[in-house]
């Protein structure tokens, strides 16, 4: 029996496991939402169309198997594309369906009218558009594809006749719609690895998301070089914060022990990662690099051998090679300043640093400390980034998510519905500036309306904290009337909506304002109002950068008093 087009594309996106689609219906939609009533796909209908993408996103990302956002028409689908970019950039396969007008309606400057795949070029690996019935089923199938070999977004514009359109048969080769296989290095780079690895005295393994899934052996190898193990921001998650091999991160969201370390070693060895910040990295040729993808080696740092391959296989190859090393020296030396950055952490954020006023550090250690062991984290882009991930301290069952590459404000809620509703049953924790949960705050009453019971801590500085902190770090005072707004009750927004909401002024009430939020059965907002001038901890600061402080401070004191 024929089906239609929309038929077809949506029973193979059910028959390669995806569970929901997220989006907002249009006209142009109804013959893709008709199919996807008759199918066991659950329609996630959002609030804004970027909150979509970011749904799709964040379930993209923490799966690697692909998700889906759909947008009508026009408008619609142009709001899917700044979400869209979250998964573009972060690595994450998701397939973006743009509605779009009936065919004889083409070309005439009709109401609503875009050129979708034009729009979607930049963000996509692969656009489309599906002009013919006969044409769909190669389409689809090539969409897909694309989504996983690359890692990123496909898109597909379905103009509603020809997707109400009968077609014959379906996609074939439908088997071949999967995640990326690993890669193992060849046996001549990994061998010339080991060689430079047994040359060296002192390494350290940076471990990006590439490595996730090589804990066990990171481990080995760890233990077997005395190689303190260190992360990117988007690697933290992969071993316990009390691993005594898992040193800390690097750059902003780091430590000065690992920087001290990073710049001293005799060798870096790069896993899975494409780290950006290269003034973190050495600036001397003594960087090796492993991954998966060969257009990232060698781009961030001077580097003696870019190798291909996975993480997981690769390493386990290099372990049986290296020879073992027994001097600890380098390994106690990073070990001991590791230990004196994490009693700097635990004392700033420690509740009783102050009788009357909240410290974000505070409210990111109490998150972690009440937060279940299987928790999963997104983070919001700002100065709450900073505050999270560096006072989080993971069980390594936890996932970490946030917009790492793309360093989108406003993505945290978004990303944490899609999350959310591969499991209703697992705690899902959204930790954002309320700059960024004003962007998309209407984000909550999907998850509201879906029945997602995710739990939203806001960082209350009425502020754009992180912009304040890069204009003084260039040396000018920060622009007051832009940075600074007024927010709302958020615990009565969350009321309104028809969730639950909680408000806390006061560091003696931070814990239980938290524990409360976590226990109850729906998705939840806790207000903390933290104090605003709060600075973060630079894990290396050059003498230029002091002096742009100091200048950036001496012209605010300035114009306080002229008012210029």
């Amino acid at each position: 029996m024929s089906q239609t087009v929309a038929d077809i594309l949506v029973g193979v996106l059910e028959q390669i496991g995806v569970k929901q689609i997220f989006g907002l219906i249009g006209d142009s939609l109804n013959p893709l939402a008709d199919a996807i009533r008759r199918s066991h796909i659950e329609w996630i209908g959002v609030r804004h169309e970027e909150g979509a993408a970011l749904a799709a996103a964040g379930q993209a990302k923490l799966t690697g198997r692909l998700s889906v956002c759909a947008g009508t028409t026009g408008p619609g689908s142009t709001h899917l594309v700044a979400g869209l970019y979250e998964a573009g950039l972060d690595h994450a396969p998701v397939l973006a369906l743009s509605g779009d007008m009936p065919r004889k309606m083409q070309g005439i400057d009709f109401i609503q009218t875009t050129q979708p795949d034009l729009l979607f070029r930049d963000v996509s690996l692969y656009t489309e558009t599906i002009s013919s019935p006969a044409q769909a089923p190669s389409v689809i199938h090539q969409a897909i594809a694309a989504a996983y070999a690359g890692r990123g977004v496909a898109h597909l514009t379905l103009p509603q006749d020809v997707i109400a359109a009968k077609a014959e048969g379906g996609v074939s080769s439908v088997e071949t719609l999967r995640p990326r296989p690993e890669l193992a290095a060849n046996e001549a780079d990994i061998a010339e690895i080991a060689r430079r690895v047994d040359q060296a005295g002192s390494v350290v393994i940076m471990c990006g998301a590439g490595c996730r899934g090589a804990a066990d052996v990171l481990r080995a190898l760890s233990d077997r070089l005395k190689a303190p193990l260190i992360h990117s921001v988007k690697g933290k998650d992969i071993m316990p914060f009390d691993d005594p091999r898992w040193m800390g991160g690097i750059g902003m969201i780091g430590t000065k022990a690992v920087y001290n370390a990073v710049m001293h070693c005799d060798l870096l060895l790069m896993i899975g990662t494409d780290y950006p910040y290269s003034n973190f990295l050495p600036s001397k040729g003594t960087v090796v690099q492993v991954d998966e993808r060969p257009h990232v080696l060698g781009r961030r740092a001077p580097t003696v051998l870019g190798v291909v391959g996975s993480a997981r296989p690769t390493l386990k190859l290099l372990l049986d090679q290296v020879a073992p090393k027994t001097d600890t020296r380098f390994w106690d030396k990073v070990t001991q300043e590791r230990q004196k950055w994490d009693d700097m952490l635990d004392k700033q954020a420690d509740p009783a640093r102050s009788k009357d006023r909240i410290h974000p550090q505070a409210v990111a250690r109490a998150v972690s400390d009440l937060a279940k062991s299987d928790a999963i984290f997104t983070l919001d882009t700002g100065l709450n980034t900073l505050w999270s991930a560096n006072w989080i301290r993971q069980s390594g069952s936890q996932r970490i998510i946030g917009s790492f590459n793309n360093a989108a404000v406003g993505t945290a809620l978004g990303q944490a519905n899609g999350v959310q509703a591969l499991d209703r049953s697992r705690q899902v924790i959204a930790l954002c500036g309320d700059g960024g949960f004003n962007m998309l705050m209407c984000e909550f009453l999907t998850a509201v309306h879906h029945k997602l019971p995710v739990k939203v801590v806001i960082f209350n500085n009425s502020a754009f904290g992180l912009i304040t902190l890069e204009a003084e770090s260039v040396g000018l005072p920060p622009f007051r009337e832009g940075i600074e707004f007024p927010n709302p009750d958020f615990a009565a927004l969350a009321r309104a909506c028809g969730g639950h909401g909680f408000t806390d002024r006061k560091p003696g009430g931070l814990k239980a304002a938290v524990s409360e939020a976590f226990a109850v059965g729906g998705p939840a907002i806790v207000d903390a109002v933290v104090v605003s001038n709060e600075l973060p901890n630079l894990p290396h600061l050059d003498l230029d950068m002091i002096g742009h402080f100091a200048l950036a401070k001496i012209k605010e004191a300035v114009l306080a008093v002229t008012g210029g």
